[in-house]
């Protein structure tokens, strides 16, 4: 066992992009270009290569292998892939170093949503013999669980514009974002309906992105990275596929992944344990109502500085955006503007696979 830390990160603009394919070579070249230029990493220094893409939204068998023109033929990679965010590929990546099977390793992600009506896509995710039939979107699959939380008092549609405007306000300063600008609530709430109660604002938009991480053992980390982001915690719990087996306003696969983190203790949030000190958390939350769900998962106070990049309802470029989320934490931390920072991934319907990792300075 070793230590592991995040030493580079690079994502390319989030936006509907013409000039790229499904294969996501157009956006990672330029950004596995940047990251080797911020480390003085070439691709022989990469021990163990990892992606995440989903073949369902390229709409070919096997579109991983597309992306791996990317890396280059020369020299011999070993390379591996999962059918999730990337953020799953940064998991596997990181147990092959803890392993000692690689010292460096690089994980990315990449989607191209604008190539396909992306809520039809994502209804193939749902089980395929009782729900999928149906063709439920992920849209108005989410707006069931807004309703079932408005109807709770848990939230109001208020909150949800709230968590929006912020966002936007935040993304201001991220340069990637797909959309931001200063916008009030109360204009927001004056805006039609998508799928009701959502409206256009509470769901991220679709749009096309890749994203890269680096990640080396201790013995290399130090001579790559004058401020690397020590990966302290990380881990990932599923519930169940089946909407109708769990409840839509608990997510106990991201209170137990925070856990295994070390971001709550093992008694849990609800029964009002203290949580780590955590400054800044990257969530990975398509809809502003779950942004508000994992807020509440994850035991994070008002003291936490929530998506400061503006999150994903800001961009959300399928399979790149939580790997996002970990990269942008890490970032946080690299820059000393926070020396402790989570970051949050999801896949599957209504927040149903939950990842959480934990990085400090040291």
């Amino acid at each position: 066992m070793t230590e592991v830390a995040v030493v580079g990160f690079a994502q390319s603009p989030c936006g509907v992009r013409e000039d790229a394919t499904t294969s996501g070579v157009e956006m990672l070249v330029p950004i596995f270009a940047e990251v080797f230029g911020a480390t003085g990493l070439t691709k022989a220094d990469i021990g163990f290569w990892c992606s995440g893409s989903c073949d369902y939204l390229a709409g070919r068998a096997f579109s991983f292998v597309s992306a791996v023109d990317a890396i280059g033929a020369v020299p011999p990679a070993m390379e591996s892939h999962v059918e999730m965010d990337g953020a799953w590929a940064l998991y596997e990546a990181w147990v092959k170093i803890l392993t000692g099977e690689a010292e460096i390793a690089l994980a990315y992600g990449f989607g191209k949503s604008s190539g396909a009506e992306l809520r039809r896509v994502l209804a193939l995710q749902l089980d395929p013999y009782l729900v999928a039939p149906l063709w439920p979107d992920s849209v108005s699959v989410a707006a069931l669980q807004a309703r079932l939380g408005l109807e709770a008092g848990r939230w109001t549609e208020k909150d949800m514009a709230e968590v929006a405007a912020r966002s936007r306000a935040a993304a201001v300063g991220n340069p990637q974002a797909q959309v931001s600008g200063e916008v009030a609530a109360d204009e927001l709430l004056g805006r039609p309906f998508v799928a009701e109660p959502l409206r256009a604002h509470d769901c991220a938009p679709v749009g096309d992105g890749a994203a890269v991480v680096i990640i080396a053992s201790a013995e290399r980390a130090r001579d790559l990275c004058a401020r690397p982001a020590w990966i302290t915690g990380f881990a990932h719990r599923i519930d169940s596929g089946s909407l109708g087996a769990r409840d839509l306003l608990a997510v106990p696969s991201a209170t137990a992944a925070a856990r295994a983190a070390g971001v709550a203790r093992a008694a849990g949030v609800a029964a009002g344990v203290e949580v780590a000190p955590v400054e800044v958390a990257e969530l990975h939350a398509p809809f502003s109502h779950q942004e508000i769900l994992l807020r509440e998962a994850l035991g994070l106070g008002d003291d936490v500085a929530v998506n400061p990049s503006g999150g994903a309802l800001c961009g959300n470029p399928m399979f790149a955006a939580g790997l996002a989320r970990i990269g942008m934490a890490a970032q946080a931390v690299m820059s000393g503007r926070a020396g402790r920072a989570l970051g949050h991934a999801t896949n599957g319907p209504a927040l149903q696979q939950n990842l959480v990792c934990v990085v400090e300075g040291q």
